[in-house]
This record gives C-alpha cells, structure tokens and sequence, in this order.
C-alpha cells in the first residue's frame, strides 16, 4: 500500500463535482432549482451544443447579496438548512451546498445577480474552482448564471458525454419536468436559438400540459385530487389511448420536487392494472403533497431519490385513487344470473353415436335434446360441406352433415385439462408428399386450428402462423427492396415531444427504407404522408409511435437487428388475432404458406406456431392405453 496522503482542495471539488455534476442536464437542474427556491416568477434557459458549449440560465428571482457571493460557491455552503435536525423537515428544492462548488469545479462559470436592497449588481466569474473575476456591474434584479465548456478541465469526463442532440433531449426533458411541477412560474428553453418549451406561468397545470404533450394528450387526460390525513395528490392522468411503450410520459413530483421511485411508479402502474395491456405505461402529471417528517430528500447527491416513512399507507392509496379515477360508474342494471344448479340442470349432452342410433330405431329421438356447444368444432362452410371438400385441398372428410340451422357447440367442460407435450414437428409434415394427405378437422376458440397427419395433431395458433408469414413477407420485401407505400390524405399529424422529433428528424431514411414517409411539419411536428402498403388498413400512427418508443432507449441505434425488429412489430400488428374466425380456404392458405417457409416453427418474437401431440399420447390420457 501507498503512503497516505491529504488530497488537495482542487482535487477534492472536482470528485465531489462527479456526484452532482453528470451531464449539462444535471447544471440545468440544479440551477433553476437555486431559481425557484429565489422566488423566481420567470425563468429563461439558453443552451449551445446541448449545453456541452454553453448555459444560460436568467430569473428574476431575489438575487445573491454582494457578500455572499464568494461564499456561495465554497463547498458545503447553503442558505435553506442550519443544522441537523433541518434535514427532517427540508422544504426547499436546493439545500446540499454542494451545487455551485462543484459546477465551478469543472466549467467556467460567469455569475450576475443583483438584489432589490442594491443599487448595483456583482459580476462574478470562477473557472476550475478558482476565482478570475469580481467587480461591481448595474443589472436589474434577480441573478444570471453563464456556464460555458463544461469538463473543460477533465477531457476523459467530457468523452463521456453523448452527442449534442443527445445532451439536448436531456436537458429538455429537465426543463418540462420542472415546468409541470411548476405551473406558476414562466418557463422559457430555447436550444442553439431555437424555441423549445414556452410556459405562462399563469398557474394553469393543463396549460402547461398542452404547451409540451399537445391537444392529442390534453383531450384525453383526465383530472384528480384525493386527500387523506397524511397526503394529498393532484393533478392529470391519461386514458388508455395515451399510453406509451415506456415510462417517459410517467411525471410525477414530491411537494414541488422532480424525483424518481419504485415505489410511486409500481403504485401508479398498479393502478392501470386492468386498464392497459401488457408493457404499455400511462401518461402522468401528479404532484403529491406529502408531510415532510415522511420524507427523507438526503438520500442521493442529485436529490432525485427519496425514501418514505410510511410507504405501506402511501402505496395502497395511490394506486387505488387511481384506478377509482380511471374506472367510470354508468347506471348498471343489476342482472341476477342463474344460480350455477340450475344452469347445470338445463345443460344438454350430445349421446354418444350409439346411444343416437338407439333412440333412432326406439323412435324416441328429440331434436331438442342436441347439443348447444359454446365453442365452434369447425366454422359453418358459406357452402355445403360436399362442396368444401371438393374445393378443399385440406381433404375435409367424414364431418358429420349439418345442415344451415344446427351449431355444433360444447358447454361441457373438462375437469382435468390436457397437458399437451410440445413435440418436434416432422419434416415429413411439411413435404409435398404429405401435404395432400393433411385433414384439417377445424378451428377451435376461434383462435386455432386442428390438423390431423398420420398418427398426430398438429395444433396451429392462427395470429402466430399469419405474423411469421407476414414477417417472412417483409423482409423479403425489404431485401429486395419492394417494400411499398401508400400514400394517405389527409396526412397524420404527429404531435411530439422534443426527444420523439430528434428521433424522427434523425432516422427519417431509415423509416423511409420501412414503407412510411414523413416530413417536418413545423416546430416539433411530423406529417406522415404514406405508409407501409401492408399497414395501411391498420392504425399506422400506433405502430409508428410504438418504434418511436422502442428507440427512445439513449442505446438504441437504428441498426439491421432494431430495423428487424420493427418488421416483426409491424407483421404482428398486421397479423390476423386470436379469437377472429377464419374460414377454410383461408386457413388452407395460411397454412400451406407457413409450412413452404425455412423455419415454419415459431412465430418473430419466439413463440411457436406449431404443436403436436401424438395419437399414443391421446389414448394415454383417456386410459386407453395402461
């Protein structure tokens, strides 16, 4: 081991400046909150280069007095806390006086503030940690920070860093998080001279919803406000309609403050349990007031973290508010359903064939007495079923006459259901050989259909044998480059945030090469102009936004495996789903397409098209075979 040595001041500021200072975003936070804790009603941010070049960042808050300016960027200096004890009650946004100290560690920062008891103002410049400049300036009150090359002084740090694009979308998305905790202060970002987000301040959440998300989101929000003893939350959560892929339209802020937690998120997403499908997220805008003794904000440098103290009260209340808002109460007429004897006792069972032939000949046959199965053996032919079989290369034969008025259903049901074995599906069973020899018995749940071959059935799942033929179906098409477009009019507008069009502006080819074209439309929107052809009879805008999600991911590229992955998105949008009958020609076709693919077996995202289950095991099951 080496000596132990005292680290010097300079090096100290700038390990203490990794635990705050991450990226431009992580100033950008730190500093308008320093603005809000000021009492600022306005605050204007200014970036260049995503903020690795530059940061202003202007409030017309109270202002810096003339000796406290030094002061204030020495570490471990604050004005919101004394002792202790005032960590257990903190209110304010910035309390660990470490922000400035470690900004000024590794930039070189410019600062003007003036307050009103002054007549003039002090400039104030610091780079690396040390002081180069303090005279006295007129300046109207409130204070200004001038950030510019952040790591100037630590390369190997600014390697780190992302594009500028990239750096950008972070601080944006600091920005909105702050505009919608904070309604009542005027927020303006512009980003290398461009507007970006632009609030009134005038106290209105929905507002400031509508100038970030727009008239999409704020058509479908709707509002909330619950209290109990210990917290109260308010605000706006979105419908089913506005969910998203990911957590980013998951907003939620603790007295004022911008935080992350499991355990708001898991409670929020709780509450949509029943109302979203599987890896959708809601969209939230919910400020929780809660009593600051339950609360400890000095958990994580950047203050993004917190812990509870009572969490087992505050979970169950969110999640539950939540779904009470969501879920609508209409007049219901109560409907008393038959009691479960009396519905067994009118349940009727087909006989079996020899017991039909005996009441036959007994002449005691009721017509009535046929059963009324609840799910299809096989779909009613729009044709007679002798001339299916002569149109059906499938060679449907020895199904039972029906004629237009009967159903075959079943209401019976199976008190041990059958454990299918998943089996390897035998070359054989795709030859051309064997093709003409398949009998397909039919469709059952409206979802998959029976094919018998030899001594096994073969079971196929409709949506997942239809996905993996569209998918095979684009890829060649994208190979041989005969993806087409359909063009549309009127277009779609999309509304986006600032991250989503950076996503769009960035891989407009690459969408192009899957069939959609799109154009800027003003501002941050996009008008899309075509679609891919064999989307065109689907909702384009959900599967277009559902790939902007995707590759929201900060490590996402738009490489072959992503571009592959969004063709099989887009067939299994495109594919027929379970429960939508099919007739018999058209699951002849899908069948024998599958079966003429190279891998037949599973569907694009793994899951198998084909079982198999052997007649052995079948007589196993029924006790046929000991």
């Amino acid at each position: 081991m080496g000596n132990i040595r005292e680290l010097d001041q300079s090096t100290i500021n700038q390990i203490a400046a990794g635990e705050v200072v991450e990226r431009p975003s992580s100033i950008v936070k730190e500093l308008m909150e320093n603005s809000i804790d000021a009492g600022a009603t306005m605050i204007s941010i200014e970036i260049e280069e995503g903020g690795t070049k530059s940061i202003r960042i202007t409030d017309n808050g109270k202002g810096i007095e003339k000796d406290d300016v030094r002061i204030a960027f020495l570490r471990h200096t604050t004005s919101k806390i004394k002792t202790a004890l005032d960590l257990l009650s903190v209110s304010s946004l910035g309390f660990r006086g470490e922000a400035l100290s470690s900004i000024a560690a590794v930039c070189q920062v410019e600062l003007l503030t003036r307050t009103s008891s002054n007549m003039e103002g002090i400039r104030y410049r610091i780079e690396g940690g040390k002081e180069v400049g303090y005279e006295e300036i007129g300046i109207p009150v409130g204070t200004t920070f001038i950030i510019n090359n952040i790591f100037f002084n630590t390369p190997a740090r600014r390697k780190f860093l992302r594009t500028a694009q990239t750096e950008s979308g972070y601080v944006s998305d600091i920005v909105e998080k702050i505009a919608l905790s904070h309604p009542e202060i005027s927020i303006s970002f512009k980003s290398n001279g461009k507007v970006r987000v632009h609030t009134s301040g005038n106290g209105s959440l929905k507002d400031v919803i509508y100038s970030i998300y727009g008239k999409e989101i704020i058509e479908n929000i709707i509002e909330i406000n619950e209290h109990n003893d210990f917290m109260t939350i308010t605000g706006y959560i979105g419908k089913a309609i506005v969910s998203k892929g990911n957590r980013t339209f998951e907003n939620y802020f603790i007295n004022g403050r911008y935080i992350k937690s499991n355990i708001i998120s898991k409670a929020i997403e709780d509450g949509y349990k029943f109302i979203l499908m599987q890896h959708k997220y809601p969209f939230t805008v919910l400020n929780f007031e809660i009593n600051p003794e339950f609360l400890d904000v000095n958990v994580h440098p950047s203050k993004m973290e917190l812990r509870f103290r009572k969490s087992e009260k505050i979970y169950p209340m969110i999640s539950e508010c939540i779904n009470d808002t969501l879920i609508e109460k209409p007049n219901i007429i109560d409907v008393k359903l038959e009691k479960e004897s009396e519905k067994r006792a009118n349940i009727k069972y087909m006989p079996e064939p020899f017991e039909t032939k005996r009441q036959h000949i007994l002449g005691d046959t009721d017509d009535s007495d046929h059963v009324v199965r609840e799910e299809t053996i096989y779909n009613k032919p729009s044709v007679t079923p002798s001339v299916m079989k002569e149109t059906n290369k499938y060679n449907v034969q020895n199904l039972p006459e029906v004629s237009q008025n009967d159903t075959l259903k079943t209401d019976e049901k199976v008190s041990a259901p059958l454990q299918q074995e998943v089996t390897d599906v035998y070359e054989n069973f795709l030859s051309d050989i064997a093709k003409p020899k398949h009998n397909i018995i039919g469709q059952v749940f409206d979802t998959y259909w029976i094919v018998q071959y030899n001594e096994k059935m073969y079971i196929i799942d409709q949506h997942a044998a239809h996905e993996k033929v569209m998918f095979e179906s684009l890829m060649e098409k994208r190979k041989t480059g005969q993806i087409h477009t359909q063009m549309i009019s009127p277009p779609i507008i999309l509304n986006l945030s600032m991250n989503e069009a950076d996503l769009i502006q960035r891989y407009l080819q690459n969408f192009k090469e899957i069939g959609f074209e799109i154009e800027p439309f003003g501002g941050q929107d996009f008008a899309v102009r075509g679609v891919p052809t064999d989307l065109y009879t689907l909702d384009s805008q959900e599967v277009l936004m559902e790939i902007i999600d995707n590759l929201s991911n900060e490590s996402a590229k738009m490489s072959p495996d992503i571009l592959t992955d969004k063709i099989a998105s887009m067939s299994c949008k495109a594919a027929v789903k379970g429960n939508n009958r099919m007739s018999f020609r058209e699951a002849d076709e899908l069948i024998t397409q599958l079966l003429s693919l190279e891998n037949p077996y599973n569907c694009p995202h793994g899951r198998p098209t084909i079982i198999s289950m052997s007649k052995y095991e079948l007589e196993k099951k029924f006790k046929r075979i000991i």
